[in-house]
């Protein structure tokens, strides 16, 4: 079949162009949030409050990151590792009010992959939710392979037993065989989830507060040993290591964005997204620099380097009582709050693939809902169950930096989306709208880009490896199945 020519000699009829316009097509803003909670057999309830919505981003951003974080910042800026949470959290704070704006203009539970799809088109959305699949899928394993960990220090802190290293840690790690604890972990969030949002929500409300609870008691007792003299030099490394300790520690503020995943079960998506997004981010903040300065100046922070990263927080405490129950209270803490990041990443992965399979672009299997619990039960178990086997059998290795280039190009991506949307549907309703438009999304834009190129040669092969993959299932599954392919639309209205 021949293109028909324009009188300028080009083609715009012919089969790139119409592969081109397939490619970048979006689904309109209004048919998005009209679809908002439905699902095959279900509808999604609206049950979660302000407070559920902001706690489940503090949970999904409060986890392991200051248990093991801190151990890694303080060597690389001193004292002044306080202000490294400070300007990591600047930095994730232009990435937050974009999330915001889009998540008051476009309150469905697809979080970025959604946004993309309203504002970047088809492939670029396909992209953003196949590497979420990738980091909310890694991560959450990495995070279930540490709580055995902390698990064991607790028990060997309380009662003295430790689990054998053959069924508590990963394979080919310390005699690792199959990590049962990481299992365990799973199935206890997986039931959770199929109880229900509202059930979900309430325990992760009690697991922040319990954790919150731990690192405010770890504040209590190491400012009992403060010293002014452990704050000085304050900077001994000067702006280069404050710079370099604000990228490490920058990773402990992903999740924020764990509230946008709930935007169709939200009672008031409208008002509460943005407000929950925002508020979780400061809560996190404060948190992250108060028990930094707590920690710096009860112990000088030349002797964090030889206590190892993960016992950074508890040598503090060893040092600060001279007794070993602090720093198993503690434990608790990491335990708990383990727990809470699983749950609530593993909420967010379900909700995902419920807005990717509602466009087709993944199995209906996955946006089935329960007319009885309105979650999407199916999904919950498939998701629980790769996890699991990821967790248990798989050494995950260097494949976890990759989350962080996954989670990169998604904060990048909703801020290109801002611009985008405010140029073509100005008209839009915004209950939030981003300050200093649009100076603070291009902000956001480049630091992304930037801690994006500072990532090492593996995280770039490993993110490329896994969007070609993602390309090849577009090109042979979510192609001819997406709801807004031509034979598709009308069976589909």
């Amino acid at each position: 079949m021949t293109a028909t020519a324009s009188p300028t000699g080009g083609t715009p009829h012919g089969p790139g162009r119409g592969l081109v316009r397939e490619l970048l097509r979006t689904k309109p803003v209004d048919r998005i949030v009209a679809e908002g909670g439905q699902g095959e057999g279900g509808e999604l309830r609206r049950s979660m409050s302000l407070l559920q919505l902001t706690l489940f981003s503090v949970g999904a951003t409060l986890g392991t990151g200051i248990f093991v974080v801190l151990g890694e910042a303080v060597p690389k800026a001193g004292p002044a590792v306080v202000l490294a949470f400070v300007l990591a959290a600047v930095t994730a704070l232009f990435s937050a009010l974009s999330y915001a704006e889009l998540a008051g203009t476009i309150p469905v539970s697809g979080s970025s992959y959604s946004y993309a799809y309203a504002t970047l088109g088809e492939l670029v959305a396909w992209v953003c939710g196949w590497c979420l699949l990738l980091e909310y899928a890694v991560s959450v394993s990495a995070v279930a392979v540490g709580w055995g960990s902390y698990l064991n220090e607790f028990f060997a802190k309380a009662f003295d037993v430790t689990m054998p290293a053959a069924i508590s840690n990963s394979p080919g790690e310390g005699g690792g065989v199959l990590n049962l604890p990481a299992v365990a972990v799973v199935a206890i969030a997986t039931f959770l989830l199929l109880r229900g949002t509202s059930e979900s929500a309430t325990a992760n409300t009690v697991m922040v507060f319990l954790k919150i609870a731990v690192l405010l008691f770890f504040c209590a007792v190491a400012f009992t040993a403060f010293r002014g003299g452990n704050l000085t030099p304050f900077a001994p490394m000067g702006w280069a290591g404050i710079s370099a300790a604000g990228s490490k520690v920058f990773f402990s503020y992903i999740g924020f964005d764990a509230a946008s995943t709930a935007g169709e079960e939200a009672r008031n998506p409208r008002r509460d997204l943005p407000l929950a997004i925002v508020l979780s981010l400061a809560i996190v903040t404060a948190v992250y620099v108060l028990v930094g300065l707590a920690a710096v100046g009860a112990m000088h922070w030349t002797r964090f380097e030889l206590s190892g990263s993960e016992a950074s927080l508890a040598r503090v405490l060893d040092e600060a009582t001279g007794r070993s129950w602090p720093s198993m209270i503690l434990s608790l803490g990491a335990v708990v709050a383990i727990a809470s990041v699983v749950l609530t990443v593993m909420y967010g992965q379900t909700r995902i693939l419920f807005a990717m399979s509602r466009d087709g672009l993944v199995p209906h299997v996955f946006q089935k809902v329960s007319p009885r619990r309105a979650v999407p039960v199916a999904n919950t178990l498939i998701v629980a169950a790769f996890i699991a086997v990821l967790a248990a059998a798989v050494p995950l290795g260097r494949l976890v930096d990759a989350t962080s280039i996954g989670t990169l190009f998604a904060f990048s991506l909703v801020s290109v989306g801002v611009i985008v949307l405010r140029r073509t549907r100005p008209d839009l309703p915004r209950s939030f709208r981003t300050p200093l438009y649009p100076v603070t999304p291009l902000l956001g834009v480049g630091f992304c880009v930037y801690l994006m190129v500072g990532l090492g040669g593996v995280t770039w092969m490993v993110f490329l490896l896994w969007t070609l993959v993602g390309l090849a299932a577009y090109a042979l599954y979510g192609r001819r199945h997406s709801r807004l392919a031509p034979g598709n639309r009308k069976e589909n209205r």
